[in-house]
């Protein structure tokens, strides 16, 4: 990933002066995202300066988040950490951010209708896994959570691009639970050496695994099963979301476009491959996401 400039950040229109302090937090919010070698990142670099330094900022929150939950640290330190967090969030929307990433976040709420309670529900999901592993979440459990990690993330990010209404709406929700559901079906034996599994209890129930541990679901001649039905499931989003994106401005949602064709193109390879499956993760080569973005990016 090339180098990001914190002055060509400031430049960029995030309605700044460039003082010491802002430089700090761009530059920090770089690092965050060069560090963590996204594959959001490609997407990302088809928005205009001023909107992809926006999303970076959002993506450096979320990704900051994400460590505190993946941290060995014991669970009262990490809702230590994470309600630092939620009152960092009510000092952006009070003007007063104490850290380099609140600061980033600072701007980016001056310039696009960011909402603190999508913020705040991010905390909520991640608070979720600080709070020890998941295992068998119910559907309406799996449900809000996807709503918290995912889709709440795709609303601040429509509000970023400029899908306002109801169809940027639909386009955040389908979305971000399509994504989620990949997601999950791609971790399975990640998840499952933390102790975590993401599937939900009905659909594990529907094939008749009654087994509560991550490591005897996975065991389990059945497994393929339920992750056809949690594959379905992605795909009934993944085709909502891609009606919703018919609605909306095609330019202002390419990066939107590009992450849905990525995911369908990931889960139908998750499905060809099998289930579960103990080699190397499934991924999209960088000249797959450089082919995708061009393509579908680009129209």
């Amino acid at each position: 990933m090339p180098r990001i400039r914190s002055d060509a950040w400031v430049a960029g229109g995030m309605n700044v002066h460039g003082s010491a302090a802002d430089h700090v937090a761009w530059e920090h919010v770089g690092r965050v995202v060069r560090e963590s070698k996204s594959s959001f990142y490609w997407a990302l670099r088809l928005l205009p300066a001023p909107k992809r330094a926006a999303m970076f900022a959002i993506y450096a929150f979320c990704r900051e988040l994400d460590d505190i939950a993946d941290s060995p640290a014991p669970a009262d330190e990490k809702r230590r950490d994470l309600a630092t967090w939620r009152q960092e969030v009510n000092n952006v929307f009070e003007a007063r951010p104490a850290t380099s990433t609140g600061r980033a976040l600072d701007h980016v709420r001056r310039s696009y209708p960011i909402e603190r309670d999508d913020l705040l529900a991010v905390i909520d999901g991640v608070a979720t896994d600080a709070d020890g592993p998941v295992t068998r979440p119910s559907l309406s459990e799996l449900e809000l959570y996807c709503d918290r990690v995912a889709g709440a993330v795709g609303r601040l990010s429509v509000a970023v691009f400029g899908a306002t209404g109801p169809s940027g709406a639909a386009l955040a929700s389908n979305l971000g639970r399509a994504l989620q559901l990949t997601n999950i079906l791609r971790d399975l034996g990640e998840d499952r050496d933390e102790g975590r599994l993401y599937l939900p209890d009905e659909v594990l129930h529907s094939v008749g695994i009654a087994a509560r541990t991550p490591a005897e679901v996975l065991a389990d001649a059945r497994l393929p099963l339920a992750c056809e039905v949690t594959a379905s499931m992605a795909r009934v989003y993944f085709n909502r979301a891609a009606e919703a994106l018919s609605r909306c401005d095609r330019r202002s949602v390419r990066p939107a476009a590009v992450m849905m064709v990525s995911y369908r193109r990931l889960l139908a390879r998750l499905e060809r491959r099998g289930w579960p499956h103990e080699g190397p993760k499934v991924r999209l080569s960088r000249g797959e996401k450089l082919a995708i973005g061009l393509v579908h990016g680009l129209l």
